[in-house]
């Protein structure tokens, strides 16, 4: 069956939020609308392609495999509207409108929003989205606008600047150390209860490459969340790697100081087709300044 309608954004939206939730139901309560609108939303976007996208059960609707084909091109197609969106909440000139940061979790709820606090104070008309993730390619596909990362994001579209240097080394309370003493080797921290990566091969592997004695630890917790890390850290349930700026804020206690540590240079990033709209310039100059300037008191 072939047709000339084109379809609607909307409708797309509506499978896209139906494939997410695995219902309809869950679909018309993320977007908050009825079931019912759900149902004539994808009825009218099955009309428009000329396919199926559900097939029809007694308590549920089952997507074919032509409508699973089509989420990474709704999900490209959500992102340029928000890319739409923000760069039409305010004239490229103005000192308002919206600025998508993304980051990872752990700098996202440590770091970032202390250094946002003067930003804000300073320009209330732009409004901060907060994107926590990791992937590299948020700026490149328009998922974001502003990338703070501990790895340089390298693409010519893009804009990036060093902030500074981030020293990550090994941390435990000063009740753990009281109670369980100081290791005074890497052989040594076997007989600790340490926090550790749990299945990811790059985290295991950085600390293999800095000396860190992967085969011979006793884990207390294993998590690859770098905040629950750090949470079991602040708990004292063990000797954990944590940056030494976050570690000096909140009392912890470096564990071999002069036998393990790496340093991570510290990036901003920002696409290059967004150097001249106001607004972001000023989040990454500010960023770019605060961030070098809490590396450097924290050192």
């Amino acid at each position: 069956m072939m047709t000339t309608n084109a379809p609607e954004w909307d409708d797309q939206r509506v499978l896209l939020a139906v494939l997410r939730e695995g219902s309809l139901l869950g679909a018309a309560r993320v977007l908050g609308v009825s079931q019912p609108t759900v149902r004539r939303r994808i009825e009218a976007l099955e009309a428009a392609l000329g396919v199926a996208l559900f097939t029809r059960g007694t308590a549920a609707v089952v997507p074919t495999q032509t409508a699973l084909g089509l989420l990474p091109h709704l999900e490209a197609m959500e992102r340029a509207a928000a890319a739409l969106q923000r760069g039409a909440s305010a004239d490229a000139g103005a000192l308002a409108g919206k600025v998508r940061l993304t980051t990872s979790g752990l700098l996202g709820v440590e770091v970032l929003p202390t250094l946002l606090a003067p930003l804000r104070a300073n320009h209330a008309g732009i409004g901060i989205e907060l994107a926590l993730s990791d992937r590299l390619e948020d700026l490149i596909e328009h998922e974001a606008d502003i990338a703070l990362r501990t790895v340089r994001p390298d693409h010519d579209s893009l804009v990036a600047q060093r902030a500074g240097i981030t020293r990550v080394g090994l941390y435990g309370t000063p009740e753990l150390i009281a109670r369980h003493g100081l290791p005074t080797t890497l052989d040594a921290l076997g007989d600790w209860p340490l926090i550790t990566p749990d299945r990811s091969s790059k985290d295991w592997e950085t600390l293999a490459l800095h000396g860190y004695p992967v085969d011979h630890v006793r884990t207390a917790i294993r998590t690859d969340n770098h905040l629950a890390q750090l949470a079991a850290i602040r708990a004292g349930l063990g000797i954990g790697p944590c940056h030494h700026a976050i570690a000096q804020r909140d009392g912890l206690v470096r564990v071999l100081d002069e036998r393990f540590g790496f340093d991570l240079a510290v990036w901003l990033a920002m696409p290059e087709s967004l150097r001249n709209v106001r607004r972001v310039a000023v989040v990454f100059r500010h960023l770019v300044e605060a961030t070098t300037r809490f590396l450097r008191v924290s050192a």
